[in-house]
């Protein structure tokens, strides 16, 4: 970015919570530099991320939807897929209500 800040995109599994582990979710990380990128994300839990290379570097939709994101942290399950809309971090990463019943 212009002003040294960095975008990162990386695919990941998804975590061990609700619905469909393990399958791949893409997220990107607004940050001063790639290890504050991979700070923020060890800081949520996602301690087993490791930022090698630029093998999927986010495309300029990616980089428009995390800069406008007021937490600069933003996911999607389905990698490639346009019509799926970016969703805040925590919804990712947060416990699954338990069914009551």
């Amino acid at each position: 970015m212009p002003n040294g800040s960095v975008v990162v995109a990386i695919t990941l599994p998804r975590p061990d919570r609700g619905p469909g582990p393990g399958a791949p979710v893409r997220v990107l990380v607004h940050a001063a530099n790639r290890p504050r990128a991979l700070t923020r994300l060890r800081n949520l839990g996602l301690r087993a991320v490791y930022l090698r290379g630029n093998a999927e570097p986010p495309t300029p939709d990616e980089i428009t939807a995390v800069l406008h994101h007021p937490d600069g942290l933003l996911w999607r399950a389905r990698p490639g897929c346009a019509e799926e809309l970016w969703h805040p971090i925590r919804s990712l990463l947060e416990p699954v209500p338990a069914a009551q019943g």
